[in-house]
């Protein structure tokens, strides 16, 4: 009779309390998902996640940054990881048909009611939390340390991670060893997404007011027209990449929005723009907004503007940049529990998260050195889907499939929701385990 070995003894352990959270995880999903709430506005969802993580022996906090929950479950001596999830959701209004689908509303920021979509995953990134909690808790013979778990408000407008930062999240609960985290991504479900090094891209979206002397259509040289110098800076942003960028490097400059006057006839005041700039390097990214910040001014100067533009940082985020040894480290633990044909080379994203500022000292300003950060991707696309998907490869499959922020976009099966749960749970362990 062979011993079985250490690591198919903890896989199936793993599976067995999933086995039994399972379905209460699966049954909180549903309220969440039924029930999204706008960043900063988590009150009901931050409240379900902490009374479920209370009900699971951990210490809970409320309210750090402002709707996060913070959540211990101490085990000796060991070292501390993180796990964190995102609870917020989007100003969309659902499609997926689902019987479970949004139907809330909410008052947004600028007074609007919005309708609700969960059309980013938070839901199921907040219930793989509680079911990671739950298999962690049930195994503890197995593992020794200090396992801090994170449910963030306002990812989708990079507030949250700073939030709680600043509200001592590493001074009132520790600062941990390594900090992990996933997202949903429209991959085959049941499959584990890795990338070491630089895998999202820094964001600023930025808002510019552009200064003019409004006045009659018919008599423009009694004005100064802010919706000709917008034009200009418009045309003139986009030489930044084509020549101030290297051609190596990957850097989007867009201007999303631009609004000005009221009708043909009337020059306006003013002008307004929005501009989004991403970049996978953080000095380079500076530069970028650096060289917008120079165009704009050097823009209504030419055009006369009778006061120097506005800038305001609507919201920003550096890059994620997946330490690669403990990448390693845990896709190793993945290939263990899942097997290697359930893992995929994740590529790069242009899109961006407010996550690596939990592990980078300078952004985060919790001080020393930074901290790991790894970052995995699991799939959602249930496998039916997927083979009748055209393409070769992983990302070829996706670009056929919705993504997230679709209105259609549901990562939230079954097999994705486990998957999530064992991948943390996993995640953990090959920093905690015996």
């Amino acid at each position: 009779m062979t011993t079985p070995s250490p690591t198919l003894d903890l896989k199936g352990a793993i599976g067995a309390q999933v086995d039994a959270t399972l379905e209460t995880v699966q049954a909180l999903y549903r309220q969440l998902h039924q029930h999204p709430e706008l960043p900063f506005q988590e009150h009901r969802t931050s409240a379900r996640l902490a009374e479920a993580l209370e009900g699971l022996g951990y210490e809970v906090t409320r309210g750090v940054g402002g709707t996060g929950v913070v959540a211990l479950l101490r085990n000796g001596e060991g070292p501390t990881v993180m796990l964190r999830g995102d609870m917020d959701a989007l100003p969309i209004k659902e499609a997926t048909g689902l019987d479970f689908a949004s139907r809330d509303t909410a008052i947004a920021d600028d007074g609007n009611e919005v309708p609700l979509m969960h059309a980013c995953g938070h839901d199921l990134h907040s219930s793989c939390v509680v079911g990671a909690a739950a298999v962690m808790a049930g195994l503890r013979t197995h593992w020794s340390g200090t396992l801090m778990l994170i449910c963030q408000p306002a990812e989708e407008i990079f507030g949250g991670a700073r939030a709680m930062l600043d509200d001592g999240l590493y001074t009132r609960f520790g600062r941990p060893d390594v900090v992990l985290g996933q997202h949903n991504m429209p991959a085959l479900a049941g499959t584990v997404g890795h990338i070491a090094g630089g895998a999202m891209a820094a964001c600023t979206n930025l808002a510019v007011t552009i200064h003019g002397a409004g006045g009659h259509g018919s008599m423009p040289a009694q004005t100064v027209d802010p919706v000709v110098i917008a034009a200009h800076v418009v045309t003139r942003l986009q030489s930044i990449v084509s020549r101030e960028v290297p051609p190596e490097e990957t850097v989007v400059v867009t201007v999303g929005k631009l609004a000005a006057g009221t009708q043909a006839n009337i020059i306006p005041h003013s002008a307004e723009l929005e501009i989004n700039v991403r970049s996978f390097d953080n000095a380079l990214h500076r530069q970028v907004v650096a060289s917008i910040e120079r165009i704009v001014r050097a823009e209504c100067e030419a055009g006369c503007s009778p006061r120097p533009p506005e800038f305001r940082v609507l919201n920003e985020t550096i890059a994620l940049h997946n330490d690669a040894v403990a990448v390693e480290h845990v896709r190793r633990a993945h290939a263990e529990h899942f097997g290697e044909a359930s893992l995929y080379a994740m590529p790069r994203l242009n899109g961006s998260e407010d996550f690596p500022i939990f592990g980078n000292a300078e952004a985060g300003g919790f001080g020393g050195e930074d901290i790991p950060c790894v970052y995995w991707f699991i799939g959602a696309t249930p496998a039916a889907r997927w083979a009748d998907t055209p393409g070769a490869s992983v990302t070829e499959k996706m670009r056929h499939l919705e993504m997230p922020h679709s209105p259609y976009y549901f990562p939230g099966n079954p097999v994705t929701l486990r998957t999530g749960i064992e991948a943390m749970a996993a995640g953990a362990l090959a920093w905690l385990a015996r």
